[in-house]
């Protein structure tokens, strides 16, 4: 027998996000088979059965639980949170958020069914905490070409000739209880954003018209969290999609973490001087921790006096006079964009 998560769930009362997990878990040890992929069924092999005897007994009635997993990253002596491993194998630094760690509080309002929007210049972190947050998660990179198929699914053509329905990453998410990031969804067309909309009020399910008005119910563990560039060109952050999100958090980067990376002190100052001046409003751009994390690698390929050049070069062209000017007062020499030199 094969069974989808959204039925072994029901069958254990768990949460989706947690029996998917576990189920991905189990094939990559070789105790389970992913039969299929939209939805996901999984069947047992000859080594499930050995695999569940190790699994802890529940408790006796009358004796109470065992504590539950920490949902939180552990505390790391002197009280910061160890990072968080990403599925890239990259390491989040949890950052503060409501005097918790940012990945702690993302995880208790996704328990509270409060949904998220981050909002921030590109390159702050906001895809890296919520993939930190979230192990479970499907994404949907938005732009302005994000159709509702791209959202719920379409039919695509099998080996046979023949035409099979393929649910999108909403749907996927919806039936596994996963968490959906909308990735810049400000740049999603309105009329493709409210096919969404239904899944997050209380129906909690949407109808897919292309595929027979099927109706799809959201398991338990169903979250969506999106993200949003209000710099970006032709991103809109319509009432409507506002008024979804009764959380709405903004992004920077983290001028101190970059330091603690130990990126070139310099760069770093020359980022916090643009912050501040980008704030007053009297320059559009100031360089991320993205920019920075580039500069340094720059910096150990090319040298120094090639990553400062780049950093003036990526500024925008209205903004790039002033940051050569403030570069080349902080690095004490001239720099401009970097550019080719002579034939060699």
């Amino acid at each position: 027998m094969t069974f989808t998560v959204t039925e072994l769930a029901k069958a254990l009362g768990h949460s989706g996000g947690a029996v998917g997990n576990a189920c991905e878990t189990l094939v990559t040890r070789g105790e389970a088979e992913q039969i299929g992929a939209s939805p996901r069924r999984y069947r047992a092999t000859p080594t499930t059965a050995q695999a569940a005897q190790h699994t802890p007994a529940p408790p006796s009635p009358g004796t109470s639980a065992p504590p539950p997993a920490r949902t939180a990253p552990p505390a790391a002596q002197g009280g910061r949170p160890d990072p968080v491993i990403r599925p890239n194998g990259m390491a989040y630094h949890p950052r503060a958020l409501a005097e918790l760690p940012d990945v702690e509080a993302l995880r208790k309002l996704r328990k509270a069914g409060v949904p998220v929007l981050l909002y921030g210049p590109p390159g702050t972190g906001k895809t890296s905490l919520i993939e930190a947050a979230f192990p479970d998660l499907v994404t949907v990179a938005g732009d302005g070409d994000t159709t509702v198929g791209d959202l719920v699914g379409e039919y695509t053509q099998d080996p046979g000739g023949g035409y099979t329905f393929v649910y999108g990453p909403l749907i996927t998410a919806m039936q596994e209880g996963r968490a959906l990031l909308l990735d810049d969804a400000t740049l999603i067309s309105p009329k493709v954003l409210a096919a969404l909309y239904p899944a997050m009020d209380g129906r909690c399910q949407i109808r897919v018209k292309a595929h027979k008005g099927e109706a799809i119910m959201a398991a338990e563990g169903f979250y969506v969290i999106a993200g949003h560039n209000p710099g970006v060109h032709g991103a809109v952050l319509t009432e409507a999609l506002s008024s979804r999100f009764s959380v709405q958090i903004q992004v920077g980067s983290d001028y101190d973490l970059a330091a603690a990376l130990k990126i070139q002190p310099k760069a770093v100052r020359i980022a916090r001087r643009l912050a501040t001046a980008q704030e007053a409003g009297e320059v559009g751009w100031a360089p991320q921790l993205r920019e920075l994390i580039a500069f340094q690698k720059i910096s150990d390929v090319l040298g120094m006096d090639a990553a400062f050049a780049n950093l003036v070069g990526v500024a925008p062209l209205e903004d790039r006079d002033t940051v050569a000017d403030l570069v080349s007062k902080i690095t004490g020499r001239p720099v401009v964009a970097l550019a080719l030199g002579r034939q060699l």
